[in-house]
């Protein structure tokens, strides 16, 4: 059974102690950044908590999770289990009841910095929704799809908290019936709903991280939404990929949810048709898949429910793809999923697929369509998985805003 914490939060939160996702926070009364931990509604100060509880605070008393993601998956264990237990023991109660601040009264900030960002390409469903919209009456997926992870690298200066503005970004556009380029704003602006995986511990260059590596490498999991402009994107992803139709903007949210707290979220990956090469082989190991459910919501009215669950390529699979060539880790590397598809039409993490490219514009309660983004629209993605005991775990949201 679930501990069950003094405080007074709803009995099936998703942010109860079997949770405890970690943040970085500020309050109009004290605007310094701290570590905060995430119980019920409210924000528990965890350096100021560490203090009270007569337990070292020094990795909780920084302005950001970096030196935390950093110590290393024995010092993770500890310093959750001593949350834990601050919060289900009576005798902490009047010690700590001073710490918790409201969440209503809490700015939440980027919680680490980014080292590096790379985002992958890796559901089925997505690749081959695009492949059809893109190259119809061909094969959708490209012949490497399904022998790797693709992915790209993208821009660590320009990952953003949930709750920036987004402005919409400029570049070249060329249409197919255009004679030649034109410059200005996007006016394809889209969505794609991902999970991202925030790594603690470093590698060492020219060392390839294993399968097996995952765990001691991955400190937890956040949301994304990797905003794309598709016109941009189009027009300049050849030969190299995507650049300015990407770097433009990536929201996380404020939340990065210990990977111990997901272990009753853990699934078998679907079916692989293709065999992979012995690096990137799972089957007879520890799997990664997730069993998270994704909603993405436009102007506050749900378009799509995304099965991460349904991802043909694991966490783990890309991690040890992106190390395979001995590229090292950096405490604070991010990197994402890939849009999350599932096979249905409301399943779908991405207005490209969920429009069909603009063809089939996507009907709005107040009786507005679109076909991708407008100025002054709004998109939030939030996400549960299953935790002990038949409770959920929530991730939070991660919400931007477009500005012309």
């Amino acid at each position: 059974m679930t501990a069950a914490t003094w405080l007074a939060i709803a009995q099936d939160s998703p942010f109860g102690v079997h949770n405890l996702p970690y943040g970085v926070f500020s309050t109009a009364d004290r605007p310094g950044r701290r570590i905060g931990v995430r119980i019920g509604e409210f924000v528990l100060d965890a350096g100021a908590a560490a203090r009270a509880a007569g337990a070292p605070s020094v990795l909780l008393d920084a302005d950001t999770l970096n030196p935390l993601l950093a110590a290393g998956r024995p010092t993770w264990a500890e310093v959750r289990a001593g949350l834990t237990a601050w919060l289900t023991d009576e005798a902490y109660r009047s010690a700590l009841g001073p710490l918790l601040v409201p969440l209503a009264d809490a700015v939440l900030h980027l919680p680490f910095e980014v080292a590096d960002y790379v985002d992958f390409y890796s559901s089925e469903h997505h690749a081959v929704n695009v492949g059809r919209i893109f190259r119809p009456g061909a094969e959708p997926l490209t012949p490497n799809w399904k022998h790797l992870p693709i992915g790209y690298h993208g821009r660590a200066g320009t990952v953003v908290v949930s709750g920036t503005p987004v402005v919409r970004p400029h570049g070249q556009r060329k249409a197919p019936a255009d004679a030649a380029p034109g410059f200005g704003p996007t006016r394809r602006l889209d969505i794609e709903a991902e999970v991202g995986f925030v790594v603690g511990t470093p590698s060492a260059l020219g060392t390839p991280v294993p399968l097996d590596g995952f765990r001691e490498h991955v400190f937890g999991v956040c949301l994304v939404n990797d905003w794309s402009a598709r016109d941009i994107q189009a027009w300049e992803y050849v030969p190299l990929g995507p650049f300015l139709g990407k770097s433009f903007a990536t929201s996380v949210s404020p939340w990065v949810v210990p990977l111990e707290a997901l272990e009753h979220a853990r699934v078998a990956p679907p079916a692989r048709d293709t065999e992979p090469l012995p690096y990137l082989d799972d089957r007879a190991g520890d799997p990664w898949g997730l069993d998270i459910a994704l909603e993405i919501r436009l102007n506050g009215h749900p378009v799509s429910h995304p099965p991460f669950a349904t991802m043909y390529w694991t966490a783990a699979q890309q991690l040890a793809q992106m190390t395979a060539n001995g590229a090292s880790l950096r405490t604070g590397d991010l990197y994402a999923s890939g849009t999350v598809s599932g096979p249905d039409p409301q399943t779908r993490g991405s207005l490209i697929e969920l429009t069909w490219n603009g063809e089939e514009p996507l009907k709005l309660p107040d009786g507005t369509t679109r076909a991708y983004l407008e100025n002054d629209d709004e998109v939030t993605i939030t996400a549960t998985a299953p935790g002990p005991d038949g409770t959920r775990i929530g991730f939070g949201e991660v919400t931007g805003r477009i500005l012309p």
